[in-house]
């Protein structure tokens, strides 16, 4: 698969476990917690551009989408067997996160949140929410992967 940038995503996705079980257990900062959104951020662009130029050399969309919003309807559309919604849904939180106010609770302490207003709700990132949302882009990773291999 000369082209894509697999590797990229799944060297994001290593850079995520390191932040993960090693920064952010001796750390307890938000400004990690908010570094490991932007990564996995990054893992998910990677692998969503790589479904898509899959798809153009496939014949199955006759133009490359220059927006990301685009890039995610071909995902859906493409990939609904497989579930994309749900990826697509976590992927738009991240970004929301990523770029909301954010208040830190209990920082360099073992329960470290961060806390994103999101459309005018409080949303609360503990290291246990970061581990879901890392357990589910390492799955979106390697669903797409199946699914350019087929």
């Amino acid at each position: 698969m000369i082209g894509y940038q697999e590797e990229n995503s799944k060297e994001e996705l290593k850079r995520v476990d390191h932040l993960i079980y090693v920064s952010l257990k001796y750390t307890r900062t938000c400004d990690v917690i908010k570094n490991v959104i932007k990564r996995l951020i990054s893992a998910f662009n990677y692998k969503i551009n790589d479904i898509v130029r899959y798809a153009k050399e496939k014949g199955k969309i006759k133009d490359m989408p220059i927006s990301m919003k685009e890039k995610l309807e071909i995902v859906n559309k493409l990939m609904s067997k497989v579930g994309s919604a749900k990826y697509v849904k976590l992927y738009e939180l991240l970004k929301m996160i990523d770029i909301a106010e954010c208040e830190r609770k209990c920082e360099f302490r073992k329960h470290v949140v961060l806390i994103a207003k999101v459309k005018n709700k409080k949303v609360p990132v503990k290291v246990d929410t970061l581990l879901k949302y890392f357990e589910q882009t390492k799955e979106f990773v390697n669903i797409a992967d199946k699914w350019m291999k087929r």
